[in-house]
């Protein structure tokens, strides 16, 4: 008698809030209506507090758990330059920033769930354990048993392991990898994935069978419980909706982590 296979299940997540003032990024209304997890920019790399209450507002009104998105402090550079900070520095801007979108989501009546680094921090602790065992110190002092979402295999997710701390592994639906099953830097040729058939395709792959075609053409492994659509790609609210419904018409069950 032939086992049955256990059905898929996969959060949707997409970065949210990454606004400033007048000036808006993402569709942040209909991104909430498709995801299951909301990475909400913290005010170092976008956001700012009243987007940040409008977003933790609407997150908790739907359901949709809230992850603090945390990154480097760089407005001007969207959070994707490279810097070089202390880790002691760091550290407290993990637990500042932490802390700030916390106040909101409670005063919405829910919390922060999870943490979730961005753009050049996400990268940087891929490799770096000295970064990565700072941002799990922020995490740490800013209170609670706090997931980490991060790529698997990350000094990120050793650092967050060996402090007690769970991880969740994460893939992109429109990024491409290397070989090595890390991210392709933006800067390089098709590094962000934007024909809609080839992510919604992708992504099935990545759920159903735990593997994506690199940009290279290896065929790598990918084992992931989230799945990121970003909220700055052209058209995301609709590739959001159209990943979703891929996934579950191929039998996915899309459902949060926390």
């Amino acid at each position: 008698m032939t086992t049955p296979l256990m059905e898929p299940v996969l959060d949707l997540n997409a970065d949210l809030g990454e606004g400033f003032g007048r000036w808006r990024l993402t569709d942040d209304d209909t991104l909430l209506s498709l995801v299951t997890s909301a990475n909400v920019a913290c005010g170092f790399h976008a956001g700012d507090p009243s987007t940040m209450r409008w977003v933790c507002e609407r997150a908790a009104e739907r359901g949709v758990r809230i992850g603090a998105q945390v990154s480097y402090r760089d407005l001007a550079g969207f959070g994707r330059r490279a810097m070089d900070v202390p880790p002691d520095e760091l550290a407290d801007e993990i637990t500042y920033q932490i802390g700030a979108l916390r106040v909101f989501a409670q005063a919405a009546g829910t919390d922060v769930t999870y943490v979730k680094p961005h753009g050049a921090l996400y990268n940087r602790v891929v490799t770096d354990t000295e970064q990565a065992m700072a941002v799990v110190s922020g995490i740490l002092r800013a209170g609670g048993h706090l997931p980490v979402l991060g790529l698997r295999g990350s000094r990120l997710h050793e650092a967050a392991e060996h402090a007690g701390l769970p991880v969740i592994s994460e893939a992109f639906a429109d990024r491409a990898y290397t070989a090595a099953g890390t991210l392709v830097p933006r800067g390089e040729p098709g590094a962000v994935v934007l024909d809609p058939d080839s992510v919604i395709a992708r992504s099935v792959r990545m759920a159903c069978l735990s593997s994506v075609t690199a940009l290279t053409g290896e065929e790598i492994p990918v084992h992931a419980r989230s799945l990121c659509v970003h909220g700055d790609t052209p058209g995301a609210a609709l590739l959001a909706r159209r990943v979703r419904e891929g996934l579950e018409a191929a039998g996915v069950r899309v459902e949060a982590f926390t």
